[in-house]
């Protein structure tokens, strides 16, 4: 993998990039649509290619270890070959996932005991495991397996988790670069800055990440419930230290608005299930603010369904029919809203783009950011 900077923002930390992987060339900054178990739900790989303009995914390694299981994604030749896509794709390490399982996990300093979220089978993952598993799974870039800190979490148990975490990355990134790539195209490592919204912990967390030297990094452990300036104000200490040369991945965010100000902080990758989330529960994305398509004031509005949206949805169908669709719990209504929402999600990247290569990302944002929001 590679990673070149083409421009930088004059009044914020933004800037355009593109990386450059074996299965093709991604422009930074850039939303990645979540596929957590091969596929981002409702919505089908000739859509997220030719409509949405997708050009990389997510999987998850908890959800796949599980759920077809990670030797039929072998056998498949690797997650491209089994779900037919051909660009590239990033996988979570399940770190994420095993936190969410609180009641049902051990943590060691050898690594999680779990059990399974589908028939409670026992299972364990560890450092190298976890490298192991997304070999197998064949991702372009891979996660360093750490444990994500809920919010409030005290210091003290935020200082133990960020230990353990480091640790645990010191042994992945030795067995990643014992490893080799199973496939024929080559793999990356990002670590994960984790420290909860302790800025002492963050510092020292973004330090020990950089003095790695992977071709990447990540900040994790944030949007998961704390206030919104209170993660802003995380990714400002990570990304004074982080290094500029590499990329930055904002792990699990989030709203338009959270996105955009990641990108005047310096962030270049996200990710979040939100569009596909909340579309299949009728909340629309535009750039005139959001829509809940299930309020009756849609019902008789044969508009389409975002003019300035460039999706085949938006332009074919009408709010009231989507509103039926919705309505009547129809998964057509759920793939619409889908496309919709993703496509979104991508074209205010490409905007984002555009204006930081204009040099008018500052303005442009706080335009928008005063907009975003309103309810529709």
């Amino acid at each position: 993998m590679k990673f070149s900077i083409s421009h930088n923002d004059t009044k914020t930390n933004a800037r355009c990039g593109i990386i450059d992987t074996d299965h093709g060339k991604i422009e930074t900054p850039v939303f990645m649509p979540v596929g957590t178990a091969g596929t981002v739900k409702g919505v089908h790989i000739t859509e997220l290619k030719s409509e949405i303009d997708a050009k990389i995914i997510l999987g998850n390694t908890y959800h796949l270890y599980l759920r077809p299981g990670i030797d039929i994604i072998h056998k498949a030749g690797g997650l491209h070959k089994f779900n037919g896509w051909d660009r590239p794709i990033l996988t979570d390490s399940g770190g994420f996932q095993v936190f969410s399982l609180a009641a049902n996990r051990k943590l060691t300093e050898e690594g999680a005991i779990f059990r399974s979220h589908i028939d409670g089978s026992k299972h364990t993952f560890t450092p190298e495991t976890v490298v192991d598993i997304q070999r197998r799974i064949g991702s372009d870039i891979m996660m360093a397996f750490d444990e994500c800190t809920p919010y409030p979490c005290e210091k003290q148990y935020a200082a133990k988790s960020l230990k353990l975490t480091n640790k645990w990355l010191t042994r992945g990134w030795k067995h990643f670069n014992n490893s080799a790539s199973i496939y024929d195209h080559s793999q990356t490592f990002f670590p994960i800055v984790q420290g909860s919204v302790h800025k002492d912990l963050r510092m020292d967390a973004a330090k020990f990440v950089a003095d790695i030297g992977a071709q990447g990094n990540a900040i994790g452990g944030l949007s998961v419930g704390e206030p919104t300036q209170m993660m802003y104000d995380m990714i400002d200490v990570v990304n004074d230290i982080l290094p500029i040369s590499k990329p930055r991945y904002l792990m699990g965010v989030g709203t338009p608005a959270n996105l955009l100000e990641g990108i005047s902080r310096g962030v270049d990758m996200f990710d979040c299930v939100m569009p596909t989330r909340n579309a299949r529960n009728g909340m629309l994305f535009t750039e005139e603010g959001t829509i809940n398509i299930k309020n009756k004031k849609w019902e008789d509005d044969f508009s389409s369904i975002d003019p300035a949206g460039e999706t085949f949805v938006d332009k074919l169908y009408s709010k009231a029919y989507l509103r039926h669709l919705i309505i009547s719990g129809e998964l057509l209504g759920a793939q619409i809203a889908s496309i919709h929402n993703l496509g979104f999600y991508v074209r205010l990247m490409k905007n984002a783009r555009k204006h930081i290569k204009n040099n008018n990302f500052y303005s442009w944002k706080n335009n928008i950011l005063e907009v975003l929001n309103n309810r529709l």
